[in-house]
């Protein structure tokens, strides 16, 4: 199921998650623009590879731009291709802008970076041996999952099944799918060495999310809420 939007209304401008989708946006047609060669050397340099987080291996000097452990934030603007790229802002302008208005501006950037963070490492731990960079915004799109589920389960999502045509299905049921696909395809990839997708930093991601929205969240949000939020108090 392809998401393409939910029926839950906002009070503030998501000004975070829209400048969030910018810069993965600026920052992939950088990426595209450098020649052979330096593309890789962006990405060695920018993305998360856990060998380098967890000092079991090091870049030649020429190459080092940032400490290891700052790729942890950067790797989240860098996207692997353009399927990559917009699958990922598809979910984050779906869902983030009810989970930055759920914080507010300043909350909502820290528990994104969080999330991100902590689904990159979640990734990282599978394998600190690895010499493959992780990229791409999907770990703390993850987190953003995760607090959408337990604050907006009801809310309706319009999604594009393919082969049946569009359809509104609740969110718990969208993202309760989303998450057990993601467990399958983790457990379907341990051992798998060569690179593709970081499913440990989805599952890292979306738990962390769920874990720290208690936190984050207006205390007048309450867990399991209805979509039409218009009824709350501040």
């Amino acid at each position: 199921m392809i998401p393409l939007h939910d029926d839950n209304p906002t009070e503030l401008t998501p000004v975070v998650t829209i400048t969030s989708v910018a810069a993965c946006v600026l920052v992939f047609l950088y990426q595209i623009s450098l020649p052979v060669g330096p593309d890789k050397t962006f990405v060695f340099q920018y993305g998360a590879i856990p060998a380098l987080v967890f000092g079991q291996a090091g870049l030649p000097e020429t190459d080092v731009a940032i400490p290891a452990y700052a790729t942890l934030i950067t790797s989240m603007f860098l996207h692997g291709g353009w399927m990559h790229l917009i699958g990922n802002m598809l979910y984050l302008w779906v869902f983030g802008n009810n989970i930055e208005d759920v914080m507010g501006h300043t909350k909502y950037a820290l528990f994104y970076l969080l999330c991100g963070v902590l689904a990159a490492l979640s990734h990282a731990v599978t394998d600190p041996s690895s010499t493959v960079p992780m990229v791409g915004a999907s770990g703390a799109i993850s987190g953003v999952l995760g607090a959408y589920v337990l604050l907006f389960p009801r809310a309706r999502v319009l999604v594009l099944i393919p082969g049946l045509g569009l359809t509104k299905v609740a969110a718990g049921i969208v993202l309760g799918m989303w998450f057990v696909m993601q467990l399958f395809s983790g457990g379907m990839s341990i051992g798998d060495a060569g690179g593709g997708v970081a499913f440990f930093a989805h599952i890292g991601g979306f738990l962390a999310g769920m874990a720290l929205i208690g936190l984050f969240k207006r205390p007048n949000v309450p867990f399991f809420g209805a979509s039409d939020r218009g009824r709350w108090e501040d």
